[in-house]
């Protein structure tokens, strides 16, 4: 039996120790914020914070989130959400849309970490979020105006 914490409820998983902890949240937990992307950890759209760090979900055996605390899109709270999630809408990020729960995920992070993050520090954190429609631009611009929201 695995246990853990989604979104701040104790959970358990009986399953098998090697499912992606993308399909235990999607198929068992019925949370489709978080997506399937490449299966490979290439291109971020199952971003999830696993103790607070950014992980890609569908490389992660649930067996090594015993006893961890995952928190998906759908959990996602606190100044940096919010701040992240109006400079979001305010500038009209998403194109698609279908990246955007694992940007917003790593963006979060990036501020949690780094309040006032300069261009390289958005790239770098950014890096393995892939979004085909190439948001890039706005979604850079974006942190810096939820960087800017959260220091005013």
């Amino acid at each position: 039996m695995i246990n853990f914490t989604l979104n701040g409820e104790e959970k358990s998983f009986d399953g098998d120790p090697d499912t992606p902890l993308l399909w235990v949240i999607r198929d068992f937990e019925k949370l489709t914020g978080t997506k399937y992307g490449c299966g490979i950890a290439q291109c971020g759209a199952c971003t999830v914070h696993l103790d607070g760090s950014t992980r890609r979900s569908c490389v992660t055996p649930i067996s090594s989130v015993d006893g961890s605390e995952v928190t998906t899109i759908e959990g996602l709270a606190g100044a940096e959400a919010e701040a992240v999630q109006k400079a979001w809408v305010a500038i009209d990020v998403p194109q698609c849309g279908y990246c955007q729960s694992g940007q917003i995920m790593s963006a979060v992070a990036l501020l949690q970490y780094t309040p006032k993050p300069t261009d390289e520090d958005i790239d770098g954190a950014m890096a393995g979020n892939i979004c085909r429609c190439a948001t890039y631009q706005r979604i850079r611009q974006a942190i810096h105006d939820a960087s800017d929201m959260m220091e005013g």
